[in-house]
């Protein structure tokens, strides 16, 4: 039975595992710069949309996916191109006239649907965060570089240029030796216990929750809620660590080696209300000695403090006494340093979506060139670990010590039982 009759003899609702035998040697070379791209999107709600419109300044919507009808059937109105949809995205990933793939699906989906799509041949635009644990990231990165495909992670804020900027200041000596780095988001939400209802008809329930337990349906554990049960997310810590723990990173220059968190969580949430931290906070040493401070209260964004001055970026702005000396001793772009293959003569943009038009303009000239862009696997794989090396931390109440090169807690056996989870039969990630 080849992959489009298993497909076919699919019930709605099953998931049938099989292996992709598309042929990925014949997707990984150059193309001419001018030839349009097919896209297939994956995940329809808001983020998965705004991705997908971003990209058809390279390339046409040919099919969409997502669980939710009314979601998948609203997509494809909003797009000229009147993309096929399909409830199951591994029909989407079947289709010889896909070259690129979108993914916007929930948190719990993304490592799986990634590595699916690069076995088959496609190369990948995936929003952040980029896995739901650790060891997904192992598989993830093993996946990407066995398929030589492109894969660009939808942390937008490294083509941000106050981002780019106060990262590359950092790097480059402007606040001296860099010792503390802040990084602040706000707090969790709270809510429940919830009222569990029936599946609505336009919903596939079973596949959207995927690898996690099978739990009844409550509307605030779907959409954009999703983010508030650790069956599916993170919470905060993956949400915005994603982003302003993934610029921290790329300006510190090195990996966690202690991660101190601390937290506390609903009473009783049961399985009716959510269930990450109400409040947290965490502190990471690095093997460089930086400490990075990871707080849920304060003033939203980035600190970083050195010797010899302090910088703050959020996506409101840049500034500090170093940015301010820009005016007399600039730093250009063209010294910029972080990332070799940057096209930086895109005009500089900042705010999300102006932001996201050169993160995506970088994706497709990397899908073109065959290069490495700069939200690549490998960096964003390490960016959530950190995320959820402070979840782990917190939940176990107790400081932990990871060794970055072999990815695993040093001396302690029941940390490491948290670097990955049980997945739900037929949803298991190979």
């Amino acid at each position: 039975m080849n992959r489009r009759d298993v497909l076919k003899a699919a019930t709605v609702g099953a998931f049938v595992p099989y292996s992709f035998t598309a042929n990925a040697e014949e997707r990984t070379t150059p193309r001419s710069a001018n030839e349009r791209w097919n896209i297939g999107a994956i995940g329809m709600r808001y983020q998965g949309t705004v991705i997908s419109e971003k990209a058809q300044t390279y390339g046409d919507v040919v099919a969409i996916a997502d669980v939710d009808r009314h979601v998948r059937e609203q997509a494809r109105s909003s797009f000229g191109s009147t993309p096929r949809i399909f409830e199951d995205y591994r029909q989407l990933l079947d289709r010889d006239d896909v070259d690129v793939v979108m993914i916007g699906a929930p948190d719990h989906w993304h490592t799986k649907m990634l590595i699916d799509a690069v076995r088959a041949g496609k190369d990948v635009y995936c929003e952040k965060p980029l896995t739901l644990t650790i060891d997904e990231g192992k598989h993830l990165v093993e996946a990407v570089n066995k398929s030589q495909q492109v894969v660009q992670v939808g942390t937008w804020q490294r083509h941000d240029n106050n981002f780019r900027l106060a990262a590359e200041m950092v790097r480059q000596g402007r606040i001296g030796k860099l010792q503390r780095v802040t990084c602040t988001t706000d707090k969790n939400p709270t809510g429940g216990p919830f009222e569990t209802w029936r599946v609505p008809k336009h919903l596939n329930w079973d596949l959207w929750q995927g690898q996690t337990p099978d739990m009844p349906y409550i509307p605030e554990r779907s959409h954009y809620t999703f983010r508030w049960w650790s069956e599916y997310s993170g919470g905060k810590m993956t949400d915005w660590g994603a982003h302003h723990i993934d610029i921290a990173q790329w300006a510190i220059g090195s990996l966690p080696v202690e991660i101190d968190g601390r937290a506390t969580y609903p009473e009783n949430p049961g399985s009716n209300a959510y269930n990450v931290a109400k409040d947290f906070e965490a502190d990471i040493r690095y093997a460089n000695g930086v400490e990075l401070l990871i707080r849920d209260e304060g003033r939203r964004g980035i600190m970083f403090e050195g010797d010899a001055g302090r910088i703050f970026v959020n996506r409101g702005g840049v500034n500090g006494k170093p940015v301010e000396d820009l005016a007399n001793n600039p730093l250009p772009r063209s010294e910029y340093t972080l990332y070799d293959h940057d096209n930086l003569d895109r005009p500089v943009r900042t705010g999300k979506l102006d932001a996201i038009i050169n993160h995506m303009g970088n994706f497709y000239d990397c899908c073109q060139s065959r290069k490495t862009p700069i939200s690549n696997v490998l960096s964003q794989h390490q960016s959530v670990t950190t995320c959820h090396l402070a979840n782990i931390s917190m939940k176990l109440g107790r400081k932990l010590t990871w060794n970055p090169e072999a990815e695993e807690f040093e001396g302690d056996a029941e940390a490491n039982t948290h670097l990955a989870r049980e997945q739900r039969k037929g949803f298991e990630i190979a």
